[in-house]
């Protein structure tokens, strides 16, 4: 069945070429004159007396991208495989990021998700061979999932044909993409030549040496792959097998502020900020900020080196069937399975906000060049001093993606076509641990005092000061402390079923149309077990020296200056994480407190079920200069239903000296409904002004759908409790969607064989942009929420401590004069001495003691903006050379959807939103095959919230060299050399000022060599 829109009449063997091309290609066709072979009335009168040559390899592949961008009906991009089972790169995501306006998010130094002209990946949809693919996360083993957004690291390459980037609408396309819809595309038999292949590659990641020796995998992995393509019954029936199995054992090395940065105005006056003029302690303040000023103090600081080894499996069947010329039947089957596990050791501080000094960057937006706390006493005025953390961390997680979908296509007669097509996948994210899916066990050794963090520098020097006597950490001085075990799972369904045809009107006129129905199940849900003994399990005298080995984190920082500097108190503590879980349990005599529980106390469940149905007419005008038009229309409804386990907290208990938990009750269902439906209209011209260059003007209106904890069922409260109060979530099912209003506009010059330029402007209106607003709630004061939940903080018990002695900021001095003098009252249970002399127990709000307040984040439709750009695009070949390249920019730019780092609290900001530039230089010719790439991107908002609260995560600009070099031995036997991130760059994001470090990665060169074998 062909859907090919109508052109002009001399154009129609290129047409049927690039119809092919837009199936899996792996030759181009051209003339030896080097011209499109239609420019001839030869061509149009027998195409079968052409003469001919075989294109293959890096050119080959960049000349059918080409052409797929030259016919496309509008602004379409995309890649096709060098060869069957050689797609470009290793990864799809970093294969797309190669096209224009395409940016990708990086997980662990390898592509994930994809950005698209500065819209972020849960507004851009993806499809499998045309049908909608169901995502699924896990937030790192961690929380509810409220992303849409496809991760590209769960497929392998070797068996997709091409990658097809449609960044202009159509009827035809489900909604869902408004920065593009991406579809990727398998292998079909009766399209491709028979072939049966195999490959093989060594991997050796050079991360996974920069890593303590009981985190590392192995040096070197492998993988392997296989490709079997045939046809019988003289070439009715066709089979394609294709599988992939690959292992990468990898790390990297972390510093960061993981609990985020607490932001302030200058003349505040609240738990956390530095003093005022005047008072004690302000004469240790230098360069502090104005009073209007902005400043950030962070809550944490964290080193961390983290082990990871990932085992991906992929393949697919295809069965294709043409009884007759008219008749194709498909049916096809994908999996795929990603498993990873990964260990952590880590080096923290938590800062407490006691008495501080510290020196300030020059504002509006003040960031600490240093901020230190000092040693603070107890009420005997006994030294308090506080835990150095070495704690450890084991995820355990396992992606499945699993499509079938079959398909018939029937060519009517000669004027009508039409198409059945059902598809049923899923994607599942599970634990893969008896733990769960994530395990934290803190490790904490009570000798910190004065602490001081510089960030003056890329990599923040962490400086401890530590008793007398004490050199450095030691592991007669560690124990295991506070814990969380947690349980995170996803599973997303999509049940879809289309009906299409087209219908000839005429030589140069047809009309599309279709009925579609879709329903996508999601849940997503969430379970931990929290063990709040931050004062310590047992004491160190409990456990065996030789389960901690001392280590110094600076070694594994050396592409960051500063790591080597004396300041550095770097010295930690690693530990076998399953013999120290093992010995917290026994020493507790509870195993279950260390392992995740099997009930979820967050769970939601959400159905949208969307019929769709759509109508495009397509003409072609034979003008002095031919003219393409395509106009259609496709409507959309959705019914929601969304559903959430809500927990109900029924009390406050007080259990260290930072944190206060909510005491949660039974939970129950929380069910609301909404629905939505929206007319997206889209029309595309192309005017040919020669055989060679062509004006395209698009327009199209997209939907964006909300994440799934947007539209989650029901209210929830986070368990941890700040001295501050409390935060918690909820959603809304009735929420729009983003809707944006797209317009395009570019000019096309293909030049030469193989090369083109080009330069697009596009334009996205945006309404219904979906932010998130706080609602502050004190107890039960609006008469809607349940939050009538009493805080010690502030309470009776709280202000005898004041009046007693203790400073307003000394927390630890607080809890322990509650224990000395109301141990056995309402409320008071008072538990052993810790380590340090200080008591453990809990202390539970009652009446009569505040309200505590509570931060709501609640995502609303908030306004609209706008989104513009700039495409630019060269491809070219320098004769028969060999030589080529390939490069583009891509300049984004919004007026108003941009972060103001002027603003505390939640605002409307695009995520994404950035530059970003591509070069690729390669040769081709003979038996060689090289090719070297740079990507970069420029600076971009990655986040609106950190640890804390409301405040911007800036990715900071990135560039990557990238080389493959192949050799041809002969017409079945190649090999293939691959270095990525040759120059070892790393990653960094801040918050509001540069100073304000919340991440920074460092991972490492990786490099592959390989070969493939054809049986001919």
């Amino acid at each position: 069945m062909k859907h090919v829109h109508a052109v002009p009449k001399k154009r129609i063997l290129t047409s049927a070429l690039l119809l092919a091309m837009a199936n899996p290609l792996y030759a181009q066709v051209v003339t030896d004159e080097g011209k499109n072979p239609t420019t001839t009335a030869a061509a149009e009168a027998d195409a079968a007396t052409l003469d001919t040559v075989v294109v293959t390899g890096i050119r080959g592949s960049l000349t059918s991208s080409m052409n797929l961008k030259r016919d496309a009906q509008g602004i379409v991009d995309g890649i096709v495989a060098e060869d069957i089972g050689k797609f470009p790169d290793t990864n799809l995501a970093e294969s797309l990021q190669r096209i224009s306006g395409v940016s990708i998010d990086r997980s662990m130094g390898e592509g994930s998700k994809v950005t698209v002209r500065g819209v972020g990946p849960d507004f851009n949809l993806v499809l499998l061979n045309g049908r909608q693919m169901p995502a699924s996360s896990n937030a790192g083993g961690a929380g509810v999932s409220n992303s849409r957004a496809f991760d590209f690291a769960n497929l392998a390459s070797e068996s997709i044909s091409g990658v097809e980037v449609y960044k202009t609408s159509r009827a035809q396309t489900p909604p869902g993409g408004i920065g593009a819809t991406i579809n990727i595309k398998t292998a079909r038999p009766l399209e491709s030549a028979p072939t049966i292949s195999v490959g093989m590659k060594a991997v050796n990641d050079t991360s996974n040496g920069n890593l303590p020796s009981s985190l590392q995998g192995e040096d070197f992995t492998g993988e392997m792959s296989g490709i079997f393509s045939q046809t019988y019954a003289d070439g009715k029936f066709g089979v394609a097998l294709s599988g992939s199995f690959q292992k990468r054992d990898f790390g990297y090395s972390q510093v960061s502020v993981p609990n985020g940065w607490r932001p302030f105005r200058g003349d505040e006056n609240n738990w956390g900020t530095i003093p005022q003029p005047g008072s004690p302690g302000s004469e240790n303040i230098i360069n502090r900020p104005g009073p209007t000023d902005i400043y950030s103090v962070p809550q944490n600081l964290n080193y961390s080196v983290n082990g990871v080894q990932r085992e991906r499996t992929n393949g697919q069947i295809t069965l294709q069937w043409a009884p007759t010329d008219r008749v194709t039947a498909t049916l096809d089957y994908t999996y795929s399975e990603n498993k990873i596990q990964q260990q952590r050791n880590e080096l923290s501080v938590w800062f407490n906000y006691g008495p501080s000094s510290s020196s300030w960057t020059d504002g509006p937006v003040a960031a600490p060049i240093v901020y230190s706390e000092a040693l603070t006493f107890n009420g005997n005025g006994d030294p308090n001093y506080s835990d150095v953390s070495m704690g450890g961390m084991k995820l355990a997680n396992v992606n499945e993606n699993k499509s079938l979908g079959f398909n018939v296509e029937w060519e009517v007669n000669d004027r009508l076509d039409l198409a059945f097509d059902y598809h049923d996948s899923s994607a599942e994210t599970r634990p893969d641990s008896p733990y769960g899916s994530a395990g934290v066990l803190g490790a904490s050794a009570f000798v910190r005092a004065t602490t001081t963090a510089d960030f003056s520098r890329d990599f923040p020097v962490l400086t401890i000061t530590l008793p007398p006597g004490v050199a450095q950490v030691a592991p007669s001085q560690a124990l295991v402390s506070g814990s969380v075990f947690q349980n995170a799972y996803t599973r997303s369904e999509i049940e879809q079923g289309q009906i299409s045809g087209r219908f000839e009107l005429g030589d140069y006129s047809g009309l599309d149309f279709g009925v579609s129905s879709t329903e996508v199940n999601n849940r997503t849900a969430y379970g931990f077990m929290q063990r709040d003994t931050w004062g310590g399990v047992g004491t160190p005298a409990d456990y065996a020296d030789d389960i901690w080995t001392p280590d110094n984190m600076g070694r594994y920082f050396d592409a960051f200056s500063g790591s080597n500097s004396p300041n550095f108190t770097d010295t930690f503590l690693l530990f076998d994480f399953d013999r120290l879980r093992d010995r917290a349990a026994e020493l507790t005599g509870r195993d279950d407190w260390y392992r995740a529980p099997a009930a979820f106390s967050r769970d939601l469940r959400t159905t949208e079920k969307s019929q769709g149905a759509y109508l495009q007419w397509n003409n072609s005008w034979q003008w002095s200069m031919p003219f393409n038009l395509a106009v259609g229309v496709r409507y959309e409804k959705t019914e929601i239903t969304s559903s959430a386990l809500v927990p109900t907290a029924n009390a406050i208990s007080w259990g260290a000296a930072n944190e206060l938990n909510l005491v949660f009750g039974d939970p129950a269902f929380a069910t609301l409904k909404g629905e939505y439906d929206h007319w997206l209209p889209n029309i595309d011209m192309s005017l040919e002004l020669t055989d060679s260059m062509i004006l395209r003007g698009s327009y199209g209106r997209t939907i964006g759908r909300p994440g799934w904890a947007d539209i989650q069922g029901g209210q929830t409260l986070d368990q941890i409790v700040r001295v501050d109060g409390g935060t918690g979530a909820a959603g809304d099912p009735a929420l729009e969607p983003l809707v944006s209003d797209n317009f395009d506009l570019s000019f096309e010059w293909y030049y030469g064989e193989s090369s083109y330029f080009s330069v697009g402007y596009f334009r996205k209106n945006i309404d219904n942009y979906i932010g998130t607003t706080q609602i502050v709630d004190v107890g039960g004061s609006d008469g809607e929420t349940p939050f009538d939940l009493h805080t010690p903080v502030g309470g009776a018990y709280w202000n005898a401590a004041l009046a007693g002695g203790c400073p307003t900021a000394d927390v630890v001095c607080i809890r322990n004069y509650i224990f000395s003098n109301f141990n056995g009252q309402p409320g008071v249970t008072a538990g052993p001495l810790d380590s340090t002399g200080n008591f453990t127990g809990t202390i539970v709000g009652q009446p009569g003691d505040p309200l505590a307040n509570f931060r709501i984040n609640t995502p609303a439709n908030t306004g609209s903006s706008t989104l513009d750009g700039f495409e630019i695009n060269l491809q070219h070949v320098f004769g028969e050379s060999g030589f080529g390249l390939a490069a583009n920019y891509t300049i984004v730019d919004s007026p108003n959807l941009n972060y103001d780092n002027y603003v505390i609290g939640d605002q409307f900001a695009l995520i994404g939103l950035s530059d970003s530039a591509n070069f690729v230089g390669f040769y081709d010719k003979g038996a060689w095959q090289i090719r070297a790439a740079y990507n970069w991107r420029d600076e971009f908002l990655s986040g609106r919230f950190d640890g804390i609260g409301p405040n911007p995560n800036y990715t900071e600009a990135y560039g990557q060299f990238d080389l493959s070099i192949g050799y041809k031995v002969n017409d079945q036997f190649s090999i293939q050399f691959e270095g990525i991130n040759l120059t070892d760059e790393t990653q960094r994001i801040h918050g509001r000022n540069k100073n304000q470090l919340l991440f920074a990665t460092q991972t490492g060169p990786r490099y592959m060599l390989g070969f493939r074998y054809k049986f001919e």
